[in-house]
């Protein structure tokens, strides 16, 4: 199978700290990849490169057989989607309007919303549970809602890769895996799904690769029952944590205390 993303050798400075150093991987199509790694080893400046947010220091990102580093960024968008962690400001923005602008790498005119566009962005809200929302104001939605609005959005750019930075952060325990089961559905066809996620059982369940970054390097790529067990996660994390699998055979994580921590006399 060709690779859809390809990184080689990526480095980004931001003065004199350099947060990504040297990173290359490659990754297929249909895949939902998990990014994993504690807060400031890079998962987001990663991403931020992909999508062009950001113009790396050195190195090259290919999508698709496109060169990023070439491309002008509605050029990009066509190839690559992100989906924040948060909504943001939406200023009484409707359902349907929120979704709409994902087409906007499509515009040719003023005014641009065809009955294609339409057609495209009622298909959306129906796959992911929201058409009957499309009139109501994203502000007043639901966390989890929100983060379906935010994905449907990604979704009808029609992207080959959608970069989402930690989808489940604000969500409880049934609208994590109603999210992570939209992601997965996506990633069953041609379009590869990177999710940057803190909760590690959650990546493990879901995720066909999981990439293990610190300090702006990846430490092991590969299978999450394969990859991740309690060494890994005392090297990356600095965290004793009991690593094992389930009675259905799904690995759990669950964190006792910091490596480092002095006991209280």
């Amino acid at each position: 199978m060709d690779d859809l993303l390809r990184v080689e050798d990526l480095h980004m400075r931001f003065g004199d700290f350099e947060a990504l150093k040297g990173v290359s991987f490659s990754m297929g199509r249909g895949r939902l990849v998990g990014l994993i790694g504690p807060n400031g080893c890079g998962k987001s400046t990663m991403m931020r490169c992909i999508s062009k947010i950001h113009d790396m220091s050195s190195g090259s990102i290919s999508v698709d057989g496109n060169d990023i580093g070439a491309l002008k960024p509605a050029e990009v968008a066509k190839l690559v989607a992100s989906v924040p962690a948060e909504v943001g400001q939406t200023f009484g923005t409707t359902v349907m309007d929120m979704v709409m602008l994902g087409r906007y790498p499509y515009v040719d005119r003023v005014w641009w919303e065809t009955r294609e566009d339409e057609g495209k962005v009622r298909e959306a809200l129906r796959a992911f549970g929201l058409d009957h929302l499309r009139k109501k104001q994203v502000s007043l939605c639901s966390s989890g809602e929100r983060q379906r609005v935010l994905i449907a959005k990604a979704y009808v750019q029609e992207p080959k890769l959608m970069l989402v930075d930690e989808p489940t952060s604000h969500l409880d325990m049934k609208y994590k895996l109603d999210v992570m089961e939209y992601l997965q559905k996506m990633a069953r066809s041609d379009m590869t799904v990177m999710v940057a996620e803190h909760d590690i059982s959650l990546m493990a369940r879901y995720c066909d690769t999981c990439i293990i970054m610190k300090q702006g390097e990846i430490v092991t790529i590969g299978d999450p029952k394969k990859v991740i067990d309690a060494e890994l996660i005392r090297d990356v994390y600095e965290v004793d944590a009991r690593v094992g699998l389930d009675e259905d055979g799904e690995i759990y994580v669950l964190p006792k205390r910091y490596a480092g921590a002095r006991e209280v006399a």
